[in-house]
Formats: structure tokens, C-alpha cells, sequence
């Protein structure tokens, strides 16, 4: 494993009862790249990302992370690690401020993550920082607004604020522009870009013209095995990814969303 590569599996297998959702998967995941895992429904993205966060265990195989093995570790070990998720369904806490949202996943840099029981005050040392990640993602103006009162898209947003704010060395973005308009999808792949800089990121992604537009390598998944990978002109145009979308070409016989 070289010092190019954030995050590598080998063999990576799980099995539901005798039935194989990831399949030996080998998946190497460059530094400070973006990289995306596509593919049709149910070909073990999700999964994949469930296991390699944790929050389900391998069948068999290995996971390693800055070359050390998590294959066993907690989800909350793997999280301190710097390997940081977001969820395909909104996940943020309705009943709270934008603000609020942020200065919960910030609290772990007070030492005192998660307890609840102190007074509001005390994060109050932490506003600066949250809502200067509220105005890098452009929603610095809802911040006193109740998340569950955002649109759609602006709530996938403050949970990519959320997850920048546990300062993650690798977000994993589990299709976060799924249910989109254009104009959210394009403030999303901009955002997403923005937020790499510095940092690796691997997504799930349904949409095409995101990953073409902005993922430096792609891996192609199929019934839990990868298909291919490579750059998007590269997989686009390969018979295989093309059979495996069931015809979805254009004149030139590439693949889109």
C-alpha cells in the first residue's frame, strides 16, 4: 500500500443468509482524489460503504485506512479515525437551528461530545466556527432556522456542512444529490468540489453528470463485484458498464444519468 493510497480493500465479502451482496471487492482510493462508486441498483454500493464504515461486518476481507487495518474496529473508532459519512436519507435534527445541527457535530472539539446535559451556553465558543461553515456552504442565512423547515436540497447540504464539521481526512457521501432539481445539483457538485480541497472523497452517485463532471476516478459495481474503474471516459465507453445500464448510451455509446 503506498502513501498515495487513503483507503484499500482486499477481498472484501459480505454475505445476507447465503446470499452475496459485496463480492471479493478490491477497491483502492487515491489521496485527495474524488472518487465514486456508480452502478444499478443493487449492486452493493451501499453496503459497501456500510461496511467500510462499520456499521456492518465483513463476511471476509480487509479494510485498511492510511494503512492500518479497521477491519475490526467500532464505527466510532473508525469515525475518530477521520472517515466520515453521510446517509442517502436526510439525516439532520429537525427540531434544531441550522446552527444548532453544526454545533452538535463540533462539540467533540470541547472534549465534552455529546453531553447533552450541559448548559446551551458552553457551546456557545463554537458559533464562530459553526457559522463559518454555514456560510462556506451558503447557509449562512437559515442559520437560525429549524432544519426541518429547509427544502430538500438545502438540507443535504447542511449535512455535508455537519460532516465537514467532524474534520474528516476522508467523507464518504452516500448520493448526495439523490432527489435534486438541477439548481440544487449543481450547487451540490460545486460544494463537493469545494470540500475536497484537501481532503479525499468517495460518494455514491446516481447522477452522471456529477461523476463525469467532477469524480477523477470511478468504480463500476455489479451484483457486489467490480465491473470497472477508471477514469469516466475510460468506464463510459466500456461494452460491459454499458450492458450493465441496460442500453442507457447516447450516440457516442456512453453511458449518462
Amino acid at each position: 500500500m503506498t502513501g498515495d493510497t487513503i483507503l484499500e480493500t482486499r477481498g472484501l465479502t459480505k454475505e445476507f443468509k447465503g446470499f452475496v451482496a459485496v463480492d471479493h471487492v478490491n477497491l483502492k482510493v487515491r489521496r485527495g482524489a474524488i472518487h465514486a462508486l456508480i452502478g444499478p441498483n443493487g449492486a452493493g454500493k451501499t453496503t459497501t460503504f456500510n461496511l467500510l464504515t462499520r456499521f456492518l461486518p465483513p463476511t471476509s476481507g480487509t479494510i485498511l485506512f492510511n494503512g492500518q487495518d479497521i477491519t475490526r474496529e467500532r464505527p466510532a473508532d473508525v469515525a475518530r479515525r477521520g472517515v466520515i459519512r453521510s446517509f442517502q436519507i436526510s439525516a439532520v435534527f429537525p427540531n434544531l437551528t441550522v446552527l444548532e445541527n453544526v454545533r452538535i457535530a463540533l462539540q467533540r472539539t470541547l472534549g465534552t461530545s455529546f453531553h447533552f446535559w450541559k448548559r446551551e451556553r458552553t457551546l456557545d465558543v463554537l458559533n464562530g466556527r459553526a457559522m463559518e461553515l454555514l456560510d462556506r456552504v451558503d447557509l449562512a442565512k437559515f442559520a437560525r432556522v429549524h432544519a426541518g423547515e429547509l427544502a430538500y436540497g438545502r438540507k443535504r447540504t447542511l449535512e455535508i456542512a455537519t460532516t465537514l464539521a467532524m474534520d474528516p481526512e476522508l467523507m464518504l457521501l452516500d448520493e448526495p444529490t439523490a432527489g435534486m432539481g438541477h439548481e440544487d445539483v449543481d450547487r451540490v457538485k460545486a460544494l463537493i468540489q469545494e470540500v475536497a480541497a484537501g481532503r479525499t472523497v468517495l460518494m455514491v452517485e446516481h447522477n452522471m453528470s456529477v461523476v463525469s463532471g467532477i469524480c477523477d476516478t470511478i468504480t463500476v459495481m455489479q451484483r457486489g463485484s467490480v465491473l470497472a474503474e477508471g477514469p469516466y471516459g475510460e468506464v463510459a465507453a466500456n461494452p460491459q458498464v454499458i450492458e450493465a445500464y441496460m442500453g442507457a448510451t447516447d450516440a457516442a455509446g456512453a453511458i449518462h444519468g
